[in-house]
């Protein structure tokens, strides 16, 4: 579940860029506003869809009007980012449609542009989108927040806390803590992380959309230092707000199946295969149970790794690596994917799977990028530090 990343909405949406099944899906872009709503997950009766009704026809009215794009824009990625619905991102396009191949769009337009970007790995771009809004608004904290998501993803460490560091007069404290906080949990710093952020968790004045991102920062992190006790009650916390979020279902997804708990993850996320990163956790139970269901799903799932391999995209790296050596046992195949996804992105998780795949292929010259970054960022993670271990232990 790509984290591109899990991002705080300081402008009234709960961006997304890592960020987990959501991000793992690449956004189908139809050639008009009416081609696919009809077909997306919403009921007519549901308040969300009647929202999205009165949105659309505001743009309908006027499809250059950008303050009235902007909010349907705004609108669809957060629902996307709820259901894990690509088609969302694609829509969230088509509303950015007049803007969208500008060199120099508004800044408003700019932003939604550097987020869907984002969500599409292509990283760059997206950097270069929030340049040239931080150029013109160089107060725009959810700009420097995404940018510090995207170095952060990218391990450019200190780039990113410099970023971080843009919002200490611009927005809440909780908001600084919560995006320095996420990258001192990942560079040594794991324990004071912790302590802050549950400290943050106490403000009864967050919304929902904060408690879930700090939350969900402090079970991360305390899941990485193997205080699962700690990160269960925190995961425990996220979920008691009742929102719905693709990236804390697979980031408890991945935790329940590190503990061997297979069929929690099927009762949580079998109704969540829109996603891959979601559905490919749901095979990855089914398989460990030994459930019929497994078959079909894994042929899906290397139908969908395949229409994407054809389409050139790379946003589906790091699943399909996962999915060739844990699902397909082949560390040949996986390996390279693994490799292709770190240079892509280099969060735990991809160097997990590339350790993983450099070890199951008996290849210790693949996995040094990673032991190099693991010990070059004093990097707390027990799982990656045991891999390291058996790699280095290894005949080969």
């Amino acid at each position: 579940m790509d984290r591109t990343r899990l991002i705080l909405p300081l402008i009234g949406c709960w961006f997304s860029v890592s960020l987990c099944a959501f991000a793992s899906a690449e956004p189908y872009r139809p050639t008009d506003d009416t081609q696919v709503l009809e077909r997306l997950s919403l009921k007519s009766t549901d308040p969300v869809a009647r929202e999205l009704d009165r949105l659309r026809t505001d743009v309908r009215r006027n499809p250059h009007h950008l303050e009235s794009a902007v909010k349907l824009a705004t609108r669809y990625i957060e629902q996307g980012r709820s259901e894990g619905d690509p088609r969302f991102l694609g829509q969230a396009q088509a509303v950015l449609g007049p803007w969208w191949n500008e060199s120099a769009p508004p800044p408003a337009a700019l932003l939604l542009r550097a987020t869907i970007r984002q969500n599409a790995h292509e990283f760059d771009r997206a950097l270069a989108d929030l340049d040239q809004v931080l150029a013109v608004e160089p107060t725009n904290a959810q700009a420097w927040l995404t940018k510090a998501s995207i170095l952060q993803v990218q391990a450019r460490y200190e780039d990113a806390r410099r970023a971080c560091k843009r919002l200490a007069r611009l927005t809440a404290s909780h908001v600084l803590l919560g995006c320095l906080s996420d990258i001192a949990g990942i560079t040594g710093q794991s324990a004071k992380s912790r302590e802050l952020l549950g400290q943050a968790l106490s403000d009864s004045a967050l919304s929902g959309r904060e408690r879930i991102w700090l939350a969900t920062i402090v079970a991360e992190t305390a899941t990485r230092t193997g205080a699962m006790r700690e990160a269960e009650r925190y995961f425990a916390d996220a979920f008691k707000v009742g929102i719905k979020d693709q990236y804390l279902l697979g980031a408890y997804a991945d935790f329940l199946l590190d503990q061997g708990r297979y069929q929690d993850v099927v009762s949580l996320v079998q109704h969540e295969t829109k996603a891959d990163g979601l559905f490919l956790r749901l095979a990855l139970a089914e398989q460990a149970l030994n459930l019929p269901a497994f078959q079909f799903h894994a042929a899906e799932l290397a139908a969908r790794f395949a229409a994407a391999r054809e389409r050139g995209t790379t946003v589906h790296v790091r699943e399909e690596a996962r999915f060739t050596l844990t699902l397909l046992h082949d560390a040949r195949r996986a390996l390279p994917l693994a490799r292709a996804n770190w240079n892509l992105q280099r969060e735990p998780a991809d160097a997990r799977i590339l350790l993983e795949s450099a070890l199951a292929a008996g290849d210790r010259s693949a996995a040094q990028p990673v032991l190099d970054w693991l010990n070059r960022n004093h990097v707390e993670d027990l799982r990656l530090r045991q891999l390291e271990k058996r790699i280095q232990e290894a005949a080969f």
